[in-house]
């Protein structure tokens, strides 16, 4: 089963998925396994606590 979820918690939306996009001005800009996401550098700029 697939659900979207659009969450402005990330780090709460990350527990909750096993994949994740971030979009950007509507682009996609990173997608994968949503525990790898928080230790992804192109991250860190937009989401310095993750």
């Amino acid at each position: 089963m697939t659900v979207l979820l659009v969450e402005q918690n990330v780090r709460q939306a990350l527990t909750l998925a096993d994949r994740a996009c971030v979009l950007e001005s509507g682009q996609l800009v990173l997608s994968g396994a949503a525990r790898d996401l928080p230790g992804d550098e192109r991250l860190k700029p937009t989401y310095p606590g993750l």
